[in-house]
């Protein structure tokens, strides 16, 4: 019986899931570190992880599943990777890492793409890359090469977070044209590596690795990280994409009208079109999606909101006074829960992860408005902060609909923010959509990839046969009104804001 083994390499933890590939059926799983991961921040606006401590986990995550599951490592067929976007990894020619990566919500590179998209030509831009350069890892790299020469002068291969796991995987360095667009460096039009941003950015192209489908057989497990890992030396890596792509991959979102959705640290809507599309003032993304061939381009607009479930999370952490620290998130939702729709006045913005998209890359911080001490209570900010979460999510959706994105149906994973009862109702009723919300996550989506890569299974069809709705959250035409009201007082005071910027 063969096996497929999927890992998500997030900012917050790695995630391992093998699973039986004639099934589907999801045979262990596990997490590594039991904690969060740091977040390494010197100035304000930095963010940055060290690569091995990724690694360190990829080790741990793959023993816990080893002694969970019993499975002979040998019938493990192919590995799958997913792994948080827009980060830079850069290595020398014996494969150290140089320095810290910097990861995706590290803004200190905004004010470089800006000045690239200037430069270029907004026009130029937005028709051949599909955005503007902004914060992405194209500019992150140009702040290594102005800021850290000597750091940068060492550089062999520049890559993407994944790009470093198979690297250590398999000894070789690659990358795919979805994780090249995730990094602003692949050009549309062309369909090739966008020379035009990287000429522009004196970036030579020998440090981009080289190009591989995100479908197809892209190493091999050396005998070193087989032993590392305790699997089989020649294991086939055999898929790899970014989070947000690979989220909609394991929710079967291939399709042009489809829609795939998020909430951990960053709140995340991605829906997939035939044609090419962009947004002027890119406050959306598109990238290439995971499915896409010349002959059928397949193209993600991807939303991201930066403070999302990173706000509950912050709650939960410095909400000390009454021992909410010592809450789990379900009884977070229960004290949430018995607050009415509105937060009785009490409104949360967001916005506290690094300079926003949808803001055009401003970053304005979270706040609080309408605080009543007299009536507010740490309920109001539990029930504030999912609202606060789905209205954020709601004001870029909007922009989404603006380029042709219907919203009727959008399925999600039973895990984060979905995984709460009342965050599926809230954001069921302001988006008036109906939420599908199935048992699958990245690293299940990675190990199906994998089966597609390595041709374990010929269709995506035969990939995700099993694969059902667990529930289904509809819009509460009850509270529908209420949350209209409360949405239109929390723009008015959003536009309030930027108009002081």
């Amino acid at each position: 019986m063969g096996y497929l083994l999927g890992y998500d390499i997030g900012s917050s933890s790695i995630k391992a899931t093998l699973i039986e590939a004639a099934t589907g059926k999801v045979v262990a799983t596990a997490i590594s570190p039991k904690t969060e991961l740091e977040i390494i921040a010197h100035y304000p606006g930095w963010a940055e992880q060290d690569p091995q401590v990724w690694w360190d986990n990829v080790k741990t995550a793959t023993s816990k599943i080893a002694l969970h599951s019993r499975v002979n490592p040998a019938d493990i067929e192919a590995i799958g990777l997913s792994y948080q976007m827009h980060g830079l990894v850069m290595v020398d020619k014996d494969q150290r890492v140089l320095r810290p990566s910097i990861i995706w919500c590290d803004s200190r590179a905004v004010e470089i793409g800006e000045k690239a998209f200037s430069s270029i030509g907004k026009e130029t831009c937005l028709t051949r890359l599909l955005n503007s350069p902004g914060n992405f890892t194209a500019s992150k790299l140009k702040w290594v090469m102005l800021n850290e020469p000597e750091i940068y002068i060492k550089i062999h291969k520049a890559m993407l977070p994944g790009d470093y796991i198979a690297m250590m995987m398999t000894g070789e360095i690659k990358t795919t044209p979805s994780g090249l667009s995730e990094g602003i460096m692949w050009d549309f039009k062309n369909n090739e590596l966008a020379n035009l941003i990287l000429n522009y950015y004196r970036i030579s192209p020998d440090i981009i690795p080289e190009i591989v489908p995100t479908f197809s057989i892209q190493g091999e497990l050396t005998k070193k990280a087989a032993d590392e890992l305790g699997l089989k030396k020649g294991t086939k890596i055999s898929y790899r994409a970014g989070d947000q792509p690979n989220n909609a991959f394991s929710l079967n979102v291939l399709n042009p009208g489809e829609l795939a959705t998020t909430a951990g640290t960053s709140g995340i809507i991605y829906g997939v079109i035939d044609k090419i599309n962009y947004d002027p003032r890119s406050r959306v993304n598109t990238f290439v999606h995971v499915n896409h061939t010349k002959e059928n381009p397949r193209y993600g607009i991807l939303l991201c909101i930066n403070g999302s479930g990173i706000l509950y999370s912050w709650l939960k952490h410095n909400l000390t006074s009454s021992g909410i620290a010592e809450m789990s998130y379900k009884q977070m939702d229960k004290l949430a829960s018995q607050v009415p729709a509105g937060s009785e006045g009490l409104l949360i913005l967001p916005y506290g992860n690094g300079a926003e998209r949808t803001l055009e890359n401003r970053n304005i911080g979270a706040s609080v408005y309408g605080l009543n001490f007299n009536s507010h209570h740490r309920s109001h900010l539990l029930r504030a902060a999912h609202e606060g979460i789905v209205f954020a999510i709601n004001y870029g959706l909007e922009i989404m609909q603006d380029l042709g994105i219907m919203v009727t149906t959008v399925r999600a994973g039973s895990a984060n923010m979905f995984s709460s009862s009342l965050f599926g109702e809230v954001f069921a009723t302001v988006t008036d959509a109906k939420v599908e919300i199935y048992n699958t996550d990245g690293s299940q989506g990675a190990a199906r990839g994998a089966g597609l890569g390595a041709g374990i299974y010929k269709t995506s069809q035969d990939a995700f046969a099993g694969l059902k709705a667990e529930r289904v959250i509809e819009p509460n035409k009850k509270l529908k009104g209420i949350y209209q009201d409360v949405y239109n007082r929390w723009v008015s005071i959003l536009k309030n804001l930027l108009s002081k910027e």
